[in-house]
């Protein structure tokens, strides 16, 4: 049997720490949707994704993989959303099989009302904390645990 890479003293408080935010940011970002706007942070993201779609409308799975769901809990939400006005599911015209997303006016209005504050919780929570460098890190770090953790870049979150 190998023996086990320990971590570093450094390595052991550098990964406690990235744990930690990994856990806490979620519900910073959730919470602030939840009070501002009645969405949870992946309803929101649903919603975002679709409104950055070309007419508005993703394929279901296409929408699954680009916010890392799953189609059965992407489909329980889209129906949240569905039965709120903001999303309507519509056939696909390329493929009979598949159903699309679409972002209704309702759900168009709810993004747009909805960023600012999203982003302004991101600027106090991670953005205004760092400084110009301290950013470009953020992103060559970022980008390189994605390589790692998304090589097919799925989530389309890499240039």
């Amino acid at each position: 049997m190998e023996t086990p890479r320990w971590l570093t003293p450094d390595q052991l408080q550098a990964w406690i720490r990235f744990e930690s935010v990994v856990e806490l940011l979620p519900t910073v970002l959730d919470s602030q949707l939840q009070h501002d706007a009645q969405l949870t942070h992946f309803e929101y993201l649903v919603l975002a994704k679709l409104s950055e779609a070309p007419e508005h409308v993703l394929r279901m799975t296409h929408l699954a993989a680009t916010t890392n769901s799953t189609l059965p809990r992407l489909s329980h939400v889209v129906s949240r959303l569905e039965s709120r006005g903001y999303v309507e599911r519509l056939p696909c015209r390329e493929d009979r099989r598949a159903t699309n997303a679409h972002l209704t006016d309702d759900g168009w209005r709810k993004v747009v009302a909805t960023a600012p504050g999203h982003v302004e919780n991101v600027r106090a929570h991670v953005i205004d904390l760092l400084n110009d460098e301290q950013i470009g890190q953020l992103d060559d770090i970022m980008t390189t645990l994605l390589q790692k953790l998304d090589p097919q870049n799925s989530l389309r979150r890499l240039p």
